[in-house]
């Protein structure tokens, strides 16, 4: 049978759990799939996140022709400059009647698809994504009436419906969250786990040669590509990390070490935004290594927070508020963006090693994005569009659902307080207590002025100076308001000022 109907599959979108290709007939469909120049080049995209996409993407396609399915697969090197141009293509060359799309992560590219019917004239059916734990009804039925729209109550909602760590209607252990017992900083107390690379095949190979050629000047060390690109290897990776790095994760998932830039995190995350792992069965494998003991309770409930709870409140936050959310700019943060975030050549230890960390690689934990270049991209007021725009550009799991309340409303605070309840802004005691990047930082973390003062102090108390105002009606920054304000006028002036010569002299910090 000649298949009639059409269905695309985006790049993060390579799963059997699809809510179109999970009850398609081979025989009536035929799959789109394009590496398409729009998608590839509208921010300055990692080539770590390029080629893993690419080379899913390729791979995926195997696996559905091994299905008995007919894919219509358009390679970067196709010249097909959007996904609408691979979809026109495709109706073209298999006479399609109809187009079926499950809806991308992105407000720009639904606002895309609701001309497509129109353009393509054929069908075209928008279908919700099946692939999270709370549809977007279900967040805005959670919202409703709410002033507040904390993580943490949306959280144990969650916990209580898919029945995760619990003991009846009761959290396991007696207490929903353990964070108090996951903040230490690591220093050599116990070995990191060597991790395994995936072995990378012929296509994946191929994929990084093109990308290399394709993308020269973008950032990303392809030497290090190290990446499952499969269903079947991304659940090789959870494994290994179940066995050998989660009874250590809780403990140190805040910690920051110049020894290595993966500690005992999981490197999941890309693989659940693209579709190779899905959420739940994630927690509950997470949670079974807990209830045979191979875990503490803090690191699997630390662990599960971030996958049943942090990533499906950001994504119900992101729709909930988008368009507008990405214009938001609550503390008139427009500061250029200092070059040295695309060279990491920054003379502050902690900065240098996150952004270059972050470059060459594509990952960096959420410490050190959010209280390393995060914390001085709020504490210096850099623009939040070019800050924003630099998150989505850098790191391999950045999709705009999950990066903008990340970078805009929790890094950044420039949503004025819908996602965090303050700003998480952070002197250099913080990192020092996090991890041992000061001993080789020309900066001293006990110095607030002077040559060799720590920029991110003075930044840090010219930051609650300038936004007082702000920050005095927020009830959790009392204590460190009144405080500033009883110190002596003089001593107050003398760091202000210095935090004003650093401001002038990012380009050179």
């Amino acid at each position: 049978m000649n298949p009639n109907s059409g269905i695309l599959i985006l790049g993060d979108q390579l799963s059997w759990h699809h809510p179109v290709l999970s009850g398609a007939d081979p025989a009536e469909v035929v799959i789109i799939l394009a590496e398409v120049a729009e998608e590839a080049t509208y921010v300055r995209h990692n080539r770590h996140k390029i080629a893993l996409i690419f080379s899913a993407m390729r791979h995926f396609a195997q696996a559905l022709e091994a299905r008995g399915f007919n894919v219509q697969y358009y390679r970067f090197n196709d010249d097909v400059p959007s996904l609408l141009g691979a979809c026109q293509r495709a109706r073209d060359t298999w006479s399609l009647a109809a187009l079926h799309v499950c809806e991308p992560g992105e407000y720009r590219l639904v606002e895309q698809m609701t001309s497509w019917e129109q353009a393509l004239g054929i069908t075209v059916t928008l279908h919700e994504d099946s692939r999270f734990l709370a549809s977007r009804a279900d967040f805005s039925h959670w919202a409703e009436g709410r002033k507040q729209l904390r993580m943490e109550y949306f959280y144990r909602d969650m916990r209580k419906r898919y029945r995760l760590l619990m003991e009846g209607d009761q959290p396991e252990g007696g207490k929903w969250n353990y964070d108090a017992d996951n903040r230490q900083g690591w220093r050599g107390q116990t070995d990191i786990p060597q991790r395994p690379n995936p072995v990378l095949d012929a296509v994946t190979q191929e994929v990084i040669a093109e990308v290399a050629v394709a993308f020269p000047d973008n950032p990303g060390d392809l030497a290090t590509f190290r990446w499952a690109v499969t269903a079947e290897d991304a659940e090789k990776e959870l494994a290994w990390f179940c066995e050998h790095a989660l009874p250590r994760f809780g403990t140190y998932q805040d910690a920051l070490a110049e020894a290595s830039p993966w500690l005992f995190h999981g490197l999941i995350s890309m693989y659940l935004n693209i579709g190779l792992l899905e959420p739940l069965s994630v927690c509950e494998r997470v949670e079974a290594a807990y209830r045979r003991g191979h875990c503490s309770l803090a690191a699997a409930e630390g662990f599960i927070r971030q996958v049943l709870g942090w990533r499906e409140y950001v994504r119900g936050l992101y729709w909930l508020h988008m368009p507008d959310y990405g214009k938001r700019n609550a503390l008139s943060a427009n500061r250029s963006l200092p070059d040295w975030f695309w060279t990491g050549e920054t003379q502050m230890r902690c900065l240098s090693r996150a952004l270059k960390q972050s470059l060459d690689l594509g990952y960096a934990h959420h410490i050190q994005r959010l209280m390393v270049i995060g914390n001085f991209a709020l504490l210096a007021g850099l623009d939040v569009e070019a800050v924003c725009d630099w998150y989505l550009a850098v790191y391999l799991d950045a999709f705009e659902w999950v990066e903008l309340p990340n970078t805009l409303g929790m890094a950044l605070f420039a949503d004025g307080g819908i996602m965090a309840s303050k700003p998480y802004a952070a002197s250099g005691k913080y990192i020092q207590k996090q991890g041992d990047h000061c001993r080789a930082c020309p900066y001293d973390p006990k110095q607030v002025t002077g040559d060799r003062a720590c920029p991110y102090n003075s930044l840090y108390w010219h930051f609650i100076d300038r936004h007082s105002d702000t920050l005095s009606q927020n009830p959790r920054m009392g204590l460190i308001m009144g405080g500033w304000k009883k110190r002596a006028a003089s001593d107050r002036d003398a760091v202000v000022h210095w935090g004003e010569q650093m401001l002038q002299r990012l380009a050179s910090l």
